[in-house]
């Protein structure tokens, strides 16, 4: 039985990892300063729980065949340092991973925008069409238990995205997977913290459509302008495939995709969405399914959790949540409810609480992201934008920086609460947007107003 010790086995993915390998029979440990709900309980179910947080440099022994270090660990870490002294592999999360899948074939689904989607909707219809696989996607979708699946099938599919590897290791983690097949969605700037430079963050995307080997395949969206310039450009031996929107049409809220057998119905919206069926449409393609097979196991597909979800809806009104919050998601989501109900007034929330979004410097790449909506709401923590280091934006900036007069400001979440509350949603749609949760506001109090 293998062994493997996890060094910040708290977080969204490394907790995940852990009961993957749980499940595949290895014999797991973990260490971190603080875990929470739901990595927790699932943690805890399991019986791979730290009994106490911190880090031990006892637990770590030369019985181990690896340690799988998370970003939130420190480089000073005295369990790494341990792990160090004794030799002992330490692997990344994509390196480990890499290191699981190297006999099969790897897709990569990367891009800044999209990728969590289009992952989702892969395995959607691997898994509809009884096609056995690996996978590793950013949120949890119906269906699928963890987020992480590992056995002995000839295929993973990767959700590979661009940020840091690990605290030994400043490069993205999508190079790390050495894709047999890869997808970029769409290039767009986004937290300055970690690229403050737009030339270094695009050349990122170069060096992964550069990995593409002779007997691989680049996929990548034709409609953003940054992507398609870079993948026509590249130098690569592989394939070259381009996509577009698929062809649809809206009727009384409902999305039909226009198909050469006719049209479908499925339960996703938006111009956005119609880019992602199409990249995962070409994946699937390639890994040798037909048209017909994608077209209908999309249908059933409700989407990831937090990317357009639905959280409530009576006849004239819906609720959705949205992970939304770079410049380019955004304006997408907004637009593409307004479009599926033009009839509808559309209320849409946004809380700014990433680096970059409480960044002065980096506001006017929001001008015209909310304008679709026909009442637009900022949300902002004052103590998030203190622990930044960060100056607290006034109501007139944002509404300078957003290109919006009739921007509305909160920066107490119990107010906002109170406001949305006391709204009449009537023939109206309400969209929350966010990669947080607003400090906890009270989401099941507003799902009441659309039952």
């Amino acid at each position: 039985m293998k062994s493997f010790h996890f060094i910040a086995i708290g977080g969204a993915i490394m907790h995940n990892l852990a009961l993957a390998l749980v499940k595949k029979g290895y014999r797991v440990t973990g260490s971190d300063d603080e875990i929470y709900e739901p990595s927790r309980s699932r943690l805890e179910k399991a019986g791979i729980l730290p009994e106490k947080y911190g880090w031990f440099p006892e637990k770590i022994h030369s019985g181990l065949d690896g340690i799988i270090l998370g970003m939130h660990a420190r480089i000073d870490n005295p369990e790494l340092q341990k792990a160090k002294e004794l030799g002992i592999p330490i692997y990344s999360f994509p390196e480990f991973i890499y290191n699981q899948s190297k006999d099969k074939k790897r897709v990569v689904i990367a891009g800044s925008h999209g990728k969590t989607s289009i992952t989702s909707m892969i395995l959607h219809v691997l898994k509809d069409q009884r096609i056995d696989f690996d996978y590793l996607v950013g949120a949890q979708i119906e269906g699928f238990d963890l987020m992480v699946g590992l056995s002995d099938a000839p295929i993973i599919v990767i959700e590979g995205d661009e940020y840091l590897t690990s605290p030994l290791d400043r490069r993205p983690k999508f190079i790390h997977y050495h894709h047999d097949i890869a997808l970029v969605s769409g290039i767009a700037w986004d937290h300055l913290n970690v690229f403050p430079d737009f030339e270094v963050y695009k050349s990122l995307f170069k060096d992964l459509m550069e990995m593409t080997p002779a007997n691989g395949s680049l996929i990548y969206c034709e409609e953003d302008a940054l992507v398609k310039e870079m993948a026509e450009k590249v130098s690569i031996s592989g394939k070259k495939i381009p996509y577009h929107k698929l062809p649809a049409r809206i009727t009384n809220g409902q999305t039909f995709l226009k198909t050469e057998k006719g049209e479908n119905p499925i339960q996703l919206f938006g111009d956005h969405n119609l880019q992602n069926l199409s990249g995962a449409l070409k994946v699937c393609v390639q890994l040798g399914l037909t048209e017909s097979q994608f077209y209908q196991s999309i249908q059933s597909f409700k989407g990831a959790a937090k990317r357009l979800e639905k959280l409530a809806s009576k006849n004239d009104a819906n609720l959705y949540r949205d992970f939304a919050h770079a410049p380019s998601k955004l304006q997408a989501t907004t637009e593409a409810v307004k479009k599926q109900f033009p009839e509808r007034k559309l209320i849409a929330v946004q809380e700014l609480h990433t680096y970059s979004s409480l960044n002065k410097d980096f506001l006017p790449n929001y001008a015209n992201t909310m304008n679709a909506a026909d009442e637009a709401i900022i949300y902002m923590n004052p103590h998030a934008a203190a622990l930044k280091k960060l100056e607290l934006m006034d109501e007139e900036t944002l509404r300078k920086g957003f290109n919006q007069s009739d921007l509305k400001l909160f920066t107490d979440s119990k107010k906002l609460h109170q406001y949305l509350m006391e709204k009449d949603y009537s023939n109206c749609n309400l969209l929350l947007m966010s990669s947080g949760n607003y400090d906890n506001m009270d989401l099941q109090t507003i799902q009441e107003k659309f039952k």
